[in-house]
């Protein structure tokens, strides 16, 4: 595991997190809504000043991290990326007990596979250490609300504040707002939701074509085979922190995913 061991990355790690907001345990954002349709409008590159690199140091101090890019070709709001490819992204809604992201962190390194973490910002108010740990990881860090409230339901400037708000715990914490952003509650954006994001500066809303369901805690062996009954070529999976059982599934999932020779990347590497 890498750990950040230094008193001044500590004290400005907790200074840029801002106030400690209160938080429950990942709750399913896909319950009850269809995925989208892979054939959709490709998305403009984001014109916002968020879009790009930020000059400096991280609040870490190891740089700045990755910022959202657009893929020409792809979807406005993607589901998968391409079927020939034999790879496929485990993403992960950041939330809950990070003992937890902890351990799922460190399988996934162990076994040479990386993750995409979409994390909440009440979560990295409470964790600010975790946004460092997942990027010196070499995972994917992206944005998935401040609050984790139905964002698709909310009026235009709630729910634009709920992206903005942590878009900006991100940039505080690593110089960027991060790679992607996908909305709490809800497999897809709404219209309303999709324009605002790229507003801030994601070009594309990330979206999955396999739900775990891992967060109906159905059990390790349930949440393993529903994965795999679905799962090919370019797939992006949906799967949260905060559940053991996830914790129990992920080295099942990842042998079983070994031996139909398909790696778990993160999805910038998916779609590059």
């Amino acid at each position: 595991m890498v750990r950040v061991t230094t008193t001044n990355r500590r004290e400005v790690l907790r200074a840029g997190a801002g106030l400690v907001a209160g938080g429950a345990l990942a709750a399913g954002c896909g319950a009850g809504q269809a995925a989208p349709s892979h054939a959709a409008d490709s998305a403009p590159p984001s014109a916002s000043p968020f879009g790009h690199r930020t000059a400096g140091a991280s609040a870490s101090g190891a740089g700045t991290a990755p910022a959202p890019r657009a893929y020409p070709g792809q979807p406005a709001q993607i589901t998968h990326g391409p079927r020939s490819r034999p790879e496929v992204a485990l993403t992960f809604h950041g939330q809950g007990d990070p003992g937890i992201a902890h351990k799922l962190l460190d399988t996934a390194e162990k076994h040479g596979s990386h993750l995409t973490v979409l994390a909440v910002g009440t979560w990295l108010d409470e964790h600010p250490d975790i946004a460092r740990r997942i990027l010196d990881g070499g995972h994917d860090l992206g944005n998935h609300t401040q609050r984790h409230i139905s964002v698709n339901t909310l009026a235009e400037a709630d729910a634009r504040k709920e992206i903005t708000d942590c878009a900006d715990r991100l940039k505080r914490l690593t110089g960027s707002i991060g790679t992607w952003f996908r909305p709490s509650r809800a497999p897809t954006a709404s219209p309303l939701v999709a324009r605002l994001a790229r507003a801030v500066g994601y070009p594309h809303v990330l979206s999955y074509d396999v739900d775990s369901l891992d967060y109906t805690r159905p059990g390790a062996a349930a949440v393993t085979r529903k994965v795999l009954a679905e799962v090919r070529g370019g797939s992006v999976v949906s799967l949260h922190f905060g559940y053991p059982d996830t914790v129990a599934a992920l080295p099942d999932l990842l042998h079983e995913l070994d031996r139909r020779a398909l790696r778990a990347v993160t999805t910038t590497e998916l779609l590059s």
